[in-house]
Protein backbone atom coordinates (compact mmCIF):
# COMPACT_ATOMS: atom_id res chain seq x y z
CA UNK A 1 0.00 0.00 0.00
CA UNK A 2 1.20 3.28 -1.02
CA UNK A 3 0.50 6.85 0.24
CA UNK A 4 1.09 9.06 -2.59
CA UNK A 5 4.62 11.20 -2.77
CA UNK A 6 4.14 14.62 -1.20
CA UNK A 7 3.72 17.47 -4.47
CA UNK A 8 1.86 14.87 -6.60
CA UNK A 9 -1.72 14.52 -5.59
CA UNK A 10 -2.93 13.84 -9.05
CA UNK A 11 -0.78 11.94 -10.26
CA UNK A 12 -2.51 8.05 -9.81
CA UNK A 13 -5.33 10.16 -11.19
CA UNK A 14 -3.91 10.50 -14.30
CA UNK A 15 -2.22 7.92 -14.68
CA UNK A 16 -5.25 5.37 -14.08
CA UNK A 17 -6.44 7.24 -17.15
CA UNK A 18 -3.82 6.58 -19.60
CA UNK A 19 -3.73 3.01 -19.06
CA UNK A 20 -7.21 2.62 -19.35
CA UNK A 21 -6.45 4.86 -23.16
CA UNK A 22 -4.12 2.17 -23.95
CA UNK A 23 -5.60 -0.51 -26.31
CA UNK A 24 -5.93 -3.80 -25.31
CA UNK A 25 -6.06 -2.76 -21.70
CA UNK A 26 -9.38 -4.04 -20.43
CA UNK A 27 -9.15 -2.04 -16.81
CA UNK A 28 -6.76 -1.29 -13.81
CA UNK A 29 -6.44 -4.44 -11.61
CA UNK A 30 -6.21 -3.80 -7.61
CA UNK A 31 -4.56 -7.53 -7.08
CA UNK A 32 -5.64 -10.74 -5.49
CA UNK A 33 -6.55 -8.81 -2.65
CA UNK A 34 -6.83 -5.70 -3.29
CA UNK A 35 -3.29 -4.69 -1.91
CA UNK A 36 -1.95 -2.38 -5.04
CA UNK A 37 -3.33 0.96 -4.79
CA UNK A 38 -2.62 4.76 -4.05
CA UNK A 39 -4.04 5.84 -0.97
CA UNK A 40 -5.64 9.29 -1.18
CA UNK A 41 -8.10 11.11 0.90
CA UNK A 42 -11.08 9.34 1.65
CA UNK A 43 -10.01 7.26 -1.46
CA UNK A 44 -8.03 4.89 -3.71
CA UNK A 45 -6.97 4.56 -6.87
CA UNK A 46 -6.91 0.67 -7.38
CA UNK A 47 -3.91 -1.22 -9.93
CA UNK A 48 -1.63 2.22 -8.95
CA UNK A 49 0.92 2.08 -6.79
CA UNK A 50 3.08 5.37 -6.85
CA UNK A 51 6.37 5.36 -4.77
CA UNK A 52 9.52 7.89 -5.34
CA UNK A 53 11.38 5.60 -7.12
CA UNK A 54 8.85 3.31 -9.38
CA UNK A 55 5.37 3.02 -10.55
CA UNK A 56 3.91 -0.37 -9.84
CA UNK A 57 0.66 0.04 -12.62
CA UNK A 58 -1.49 -3.76 -12.80
CA UNK A 59 -4.00 -4.82 -15.51
CA UNK A 60 -6.25 -6.96 -17.08
CA UNK A 61 -5.48 -7.51 -21.03
CA UNK A 62 -8.39 -8.15 -23.01
CA UNK A 63 -8.12 -11.57 -24.55
CA UNK A 64 -7.46 -11.02 -27.96
CA UNK A 65 -4.36 -8.40 -27.50
CA UNK A 66 -0.76 -9.39 -27.37
CA UNK A 67 -0.14 -9.33 -23.33
CA UNK A 68 3.54 -8.64 -23.46
CA UNK A 69 3.24 -5.99 -26.01
CA UNK A 70 0.27 -4.17 -24.34
CA UNK A 71 2.42 -4.24 -21.28
CA UNK A 72 5.24 -2.43 -23.16
CA UNK A 73 2.70 0.07 -24.58
CA UNK A 74 1.34 0.99 -20.91
CA UNK A 75 4.96 1.55 -19.53
CA UNK A 76 5.80 3.68 -22.90
CA UNK A 77 3.09 5.66 -22.21
CA UNK A 78 3.48 6.45 -18.51
CA UNK A 79 6.95 6.43 -18.03
CA UNK A 80 7.08 9.96 -19.48
CA UNK A 81 4.03 11.04 -17.58
CA UNK A 82 5.58 9.61 -14.06
CA UNK A 83 9.40 10.93 -14.38
CA UNK A 84 10.30 7.37 -12.80
CA UNK A 85 10.11 3.59 -14.32
CA UNK A 86 6.81 2.43 -14.86
CA UNK A 87 6.28 -1.68 -13.61
CA UNK A 88 3.28 -3.19 -15.62
CA UNK A 89 2.14 -6.27 -14.04
CA UNK A 90 -0.78 -7.95 -15.96
CA UNK A 91 -2.42 -9.72 -13.65
CA UNK A 92 -6.09 -11.21 -15.45
CA UNK A 93 -6.98 -11.54 -19.06
CA UNK A 94 -10.67 -11.06 -19.56
CA UNK A 95 -12.87 -11.88 -22.72
CA UNK A 96 -13.95 -8.00 -23.86
CA UNK A 97 -17.78 -8.49 -22.14
CA UNK A 98 -16.10 -9.56 -18.81
CA UNK A 99 -14.55 -6.34 -18.26
CA UNK A 100 -14.63 -6.31 -14.13
CA UNK A 101 -14.37 -2.52 -12.60
CA UNK A 102 -11.66 -2.96 -10.48
CA UNK A 103 -10.66 1.25 -10.55
CA UNK A 104 -11.32 4.15 -8.31
CA UNK A 105 -12.75 3.44 -5.17
CA UNK A 106 -13.94 5.46 -2.94
CA UNK A 107 -12.98 3.95 0.79
CA UNK A 108 -15.78 6.25 2.63
CA UNK A 109 -18.78 5.11 1.21
CA UNK A 110 -19.41 1.61 2.79
CA UNK A 111 -23.10 1.26 3.22
CA UNK A 112 -24.42 -2.15 2.87
CA UNK A 113 -26.14 -3.41 -0.03
CA UNK A 114 -30.10 -4.99 0.90
CA UNK A 115 -30.98 -8.15 -1.00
Amino acid sequence: MSAEPAGEPELADRLADLTRAVPGVADLHGGVFGEVATYLPGRKVAGVRVEDDHVEIHVSVLYDEPVRATAEAVAARLEPVAGRPVHVTVDDVVLPGDVAHDTVSDTTSSSPTSH
